[in-house]
């Protein structure tokens, strides 16, 4: 099979040894896998798979979808044929790959294969950061850092999609009407965001710049979700001013969690999420689609930034 392969630190195209499933897991035909931030760290060698993964660490790739080409033994839900799509620890950006059937979920008849491709990880992320972690509810003011990526436009739909009221940050002007259409009351630059709060829940996206404003910005009793840190893993935080909000700051990464939670997250998008999509409550955005072939400028189109939505690969 053809797949995505880091190589010195740049992105080629190269030839590997076809996957097989085990016990348990299926064999994907890969028709669409999305970017992601994490993507680019493990091009950088600052993100391998986890230890005992059994994925190649030179193939990346967080999410996929594509249909059924063979199931392993044991595999009671899936069939050959069926269209599929998943979160996964490595390797997605491949003609082929093996996931196991329990991190699996149909793909809808509302998702097109890129937006399909471009789904699990952006909607897993920001459902588990809302209402895993932030106890989002109807009412509640939500903030998004970073709300023109794939995680902040993912974010921004749900809190909408559940009656929170919703505002953005988004740094590049010419994106911030595109996310204000996603559901967002109220897109505002990055500078200055403390001044339209207090927040109930504050996602962020960005990283350890924001982490003072955050906590200035925090309701009594709000929720800080950290779950992105390309712009800094390190700051000063005043823990006097979290305790005088009996704030909390908690975290979020989906890659290193074991099959069992994965699952679990799987289930509840299946029940919560998959029926807005099919509602057309909420959607997929897509910035840009490439061939498999052209992976290397899919990686410096990301990297670019001033985007709205996901940078999908295509199989074709």
């Amino acid at each position: 099979m053809r797949a995505v392969t880091i190589r010195d630190g740049e992105i080629v195209v190269a030839e590997h040894p076809d996957p097989r499933p085990g016990a348990g897991e299926v064999l994907v035909r890969v028709r669409a896998a999305g970017l992601n931030g994490a993507d680019q760290l493990q091009k950088r060698g600052l993100y391998p798979p986890p230890p005992g993964a059994g994925i190649p660490a030179d193939i990346p790739g967080l999410e996929l979808a594509g249909e059924v080409a063979e199931v392993g033994p044991r595999v009671t839900r899936f069939q050959p044929g069926d269209r599929v799509m998943a979160i996964v620890a490595g390797a997605g950006q491949a003609e082929l790959a093996t996931v196991h059937e329990r991190q699996l979920m149909p793909v809808p008849d509302a998702l097109d294969w890129p937006a399909a491709g471009g789904f699990p990880e952006v909607f897993t992320t920001a459902y588990d950061a809302l209402f895993g972690q932030g106890d989002l509810r109807s009412g509640d003011r939500l903030l998004v850092h970073g709300a023109a990526g794939g995680v902040g436009t993912a974010g921004v739909q749900l809190g909408a999609a559940v009656g929170a009221r919703v505002t953005a940050t988004v740094r590049t002007p010419g994106c911030r009407d595109a996310v204000g259409q996603l559901g967002a009351q109220s897109v505002i630059d990055c500078e200055g965001f403390a001044e339209h709060g207090p927040f109930d829940v504050i996602l962020e996206l960005v990283g350890a710049p924001n982490l003072g404003e955050n906590v200035k910005a925090l309701d009594t009793r709000g929720t800080i979700v950290v779950i992105g840190i390309g712009a800094g893993a390190k700051a000063e935080l005043n823990l006097g001013a979290l305790m005088h909000k009996r704030g909390r700051i908690s975290s979020s990464a989906l890659r290193s969690r074991p099959l069992e939670e994965k699952a679990v997250l799987a289930r509840e998008l299946e029940r919560h999420v998959l029926p807005m999509i099919e509602a057309g409550r909420v959607r997929v955005p897509i910035a840009e689609t490439f061939s498999l072939e052209n992976a290397a400028s899919a990686y410096a189109s990301f990297a670019a930034g001033g985007k709205v939505g996901k940078i999908v690969l295509t199989m074709e």
